[in-house]
């Protein structure tokens, strides 16, 4: 029997300080979102980071929780139900850290029988910190847990022409009768460091202005050549003229050099030259959380007010649109065909 898992990043429980604490705990923990040695690792995040930081995020959960709880679990599960609606196979949902956990979710699903399971991970850009510690966190459970379960996934869909044109039906119709001057496309940032640990020619990715443009097969795990490439490809869809657009990058931690250009910094300087009316949009993203809901959305617009803007549009992630579910349901009803004439 077939069975899908949805799987998105995950949220405290709530916006107590241990909560925010344990799911911090469990983040930063893994080695390949802080890629430090295990002492270092440990050294940040439990002699450092969850001394200070807890409390700072708890009040930013605070700003953005809803009435049902986190936005991004509650939006999770209102696209697995659209989408459970679309499909025959069951549907089970997961986050990378908190709960429901990737276990649970398998477990879920072969206690309804399944035993040929469809990941699909909630981003459309494949990076170490999202969709691969998701796909081998998952191997690692399958071994222990469930050795006669078989997983395949769904591979990242930054260009894949049904995202692109649910991503631009979005922004058009969230700015539709908005006047902006610029959009921007804000991505979740990461280490350089990432990229090129990701770079499976060992040699291509230079993080010059130019590789990412240069075709290799370097691009099927390289973050930075795919968020680029979506904002290429949603831009050609809406015609967008050369200028009105620009690509920059979000979140970064710690001291080393992380993708640029920083989104912060790149609001600010709009302001300060002037501009009065930006949109930003956050593709990395598929549900709108902490980042989009807070750091973008409310402090994003602070900024660019202080440097002298007027107008800061926000465009809702795709969340749980209507066609977004359909075309994951669409996705799935393929899987499920290909693998009936197959087996």
């Amino acid at each position: 029997m077939k069975g899908v898992l949805l799987v998105n990043l995950g949220s405290p429980d709530s916006t107590d300080s241990k909560d925010v604490k344990r799911y911090l705990g469990e983040f930063l923990m893994d080695e390949r979102v802080i890629d430090a040695p295990y002492w270092l690792r440990t050294f940040i995040v439990k002699g450092i980071i969850l001394n200070t930081r807890p409390k700072k995020s708890a009040a930013a959960y605070k700003k953005i929780w809803w009435e049902e709880g986190s936005p991004l679990i509650v939006l999770s599960e209102r696209l697995q139900a659209k989408v459970q609606k679309q499909v025959e196979v069951p549907i089970a949902l997961a986050m990378r850290y908190g709960k429901p956990s990737i276990r649970s979710g398998m477990q879920e699903l072969y206690d309804k029988g399944v035993k040929d399971v469809l990941i699909i991970p909630l981003y459309p850009q494949y990076a170490m910190a999202t969709t691969e510690t998701i796909l081998v966190l998952a191997e690692e459970l399958r071994k222990s847990f469930f050795p006669d379960m078989t997983l395949t996934n769904v591979p990242a869909f930054y260009n894949h022409k049904d995202y692109i044109r649910v991503l631009a039906n979005s922004i058009k119709q969230s700015l539709e009768g908005k006047d902006y001057e610029h959009l921007l496309f804000s991505y979740h940032g990461v280490p350089e460091r990432h990229i090129r640990k990701s770079d499976i020619t060992k040699s291509h990715c230079k993080i010059d202005g130019s590789c990412c443009k240069t075709p290799s097969p370097a691009h099927e795990f390289c973050y930075r050549h795919q968020c680029y490439e979506t904002t290429r490809q949603v831009a050609e869809v809406l015609n967008f003229e050369e200028g009105t657009y620009s690509t920059s990058f979000q979140s970064r931690l710690g001291v080393d050099p992380w993708l640029q250009p920083y989104t912060d910094r790149t609001i600010d300087k709009f302001g300060l030259e002037g501009m009065k009316k930006l949109a930003i949009v956050t593709p990395a993203f598929v549900s709108d959380c902490l980042e989009t809901l807070e750091e973008i959305a409310m402090e994003g617009e602070e900024i660019f007010h202080e440097a002298g803007g007027e107008e800061f549009h926000v465009v809702p992630c795709i969340n749980d649109r209507d066609d977004w579910a359909e075309v994951l349901g669409r996705w799935i009803n393929e899987w499920v065909a290909k693998e009936s004439v197959m087996a």
